[in-house]
This record gives structure tokens, sequence and C-alpha cells, in this order.
């Protein structure tokens, strides 16, 4: 169990890196791709000016304030849309400005998956995971799991929870594999 987290410590670290690499092109294509979720923050910096140059925190809501710019969405948006949205508002106090924004702390895409799995709980996604590789990042099943009962629980933006059925043997015989979906973030992954 030791030797799994750090094995699961080690794969974030090392996808944390590549994520920030900046001249990793596939890191580039993921930060690009990347959607901001609350809980994430932000580095933003505008160009030769230090008082607009912080971290924000993206609140629950999703939003982030910022000076000059006031209440900013960030939720579901990549850097480049928020870098857009923050120039078109700060546009009106400062000429040209030139901004830049990146992901320091992807805190807000995780993902969990409880039961029985031999290293149960929370897991940052900083790229699409379906269910196999949620179930890999948790150690795989344990001794008696139901494997063909997996649910995967998920809420709508309303709210509403849904449960999605995955039977494991059908993947694993490379059988309805439409059922191995990409998850989203605070997907529940629930082995019996």
């Amino acid at each position: 169990m030791i030797i799994n987290k750090i094995f699961n410590l080690k794969m974030l670290l090392i996808t944390v890196l590549s994520f920030c690499a900046l001249g990793n092109a596939n890191a580039e294509s993921q930060s690009q791709n990347y959607t901001v979720q609350p809980g994430d923050v932000l580095h933003v910096a505008v160009w030769k000016e230090e008082d607009l140059t912080l971290d924000v925190l993206v609140r629950p809501d999703g939003h982030f304030s910022f000076p000059l710019a006031g209440d900013i969405n960030g939720n579901g948006k990549n850097a480049q849309q928020i870098t857009a949205e923050l120039a078109k508002k700060i546009k009106k106090y400062i000429p040209d400005p030139v901004i830049t924004v990146s992901v320091v702390q992807i805190l807000g895409n995780k993902i969990f998956v409880i039961g029985k799995v031999n290293d149960p709980g929370e897991f940052i996604m900083s790229h699409d995971i379906d269910v196999m590789q949620a179930m890999s990042m948790a150690g795989g099943a344990s001794t008696f799991a139901g494997l063909n009962k997996i649910k995967i629980l998920r809420r709508n933006e309303a709210g509403q929870q849904t449960a999605i059925s995955f039977r494991y043997a059908d993947v694993e015989a490379g059988r309805n594999l439409d059922q191995n979906i990409l998850l989203q973030p605070g997907d529940v992954v629930v082995v019996p």
C-alpha cells in the first residue's frame, strides 16, 4: 500500500512536471486544452505591471477576482480564453495589455475511486482519464470486488446525480468499449 502511494505520488509529480514543461509540445497542447475548474490556482501576469502579477484561486462558483477586471468567470475555459477576457476588461485602463495566464495548481479536476480497490481516494486529472485508467490509478481491484457491477456517479449542472454502469469483464475482453467513458471532474467510480 505504501509502495502504491509512493508510485502514485511519483506519477503525479511526473505528470505535473510534464504539464509545466515549456519546451514540451505535448504539455503545451495539454495546457491549451485544459479547462479551469473551481479550486484551481492561476498565475496571471500583466507585462510591465508588477501590481498586476499575482496568483488567484478559482472560487467554488468558477469565478475569480482580478484588479481592474473585476469578477471573471474561469469555469470550463482554457488559459487562452481567460487571457482574452482579461485583456478585454483591462484594456479600458491599460492600452494594449500583454497578459499571461497559466495554471499553477490543478486542484479542481479531481475524480474519486471508492470501494473494493487497493488504494481508494481522490485523484487529480491533469489530462483525460477513462474508467480503466482510474481503476489503475487506484491500484486495481481488490479481492472479491464486484467488477461487473461498477458504477460511475456523475452530477449534472442542476446537481442531479446519475449512475453509469460499467462491466469490467466486457472491456477486458475488448467488447462494449464505449462504456469505458472519459471521466469528468467530480465523477465517483464505485467498485462494490
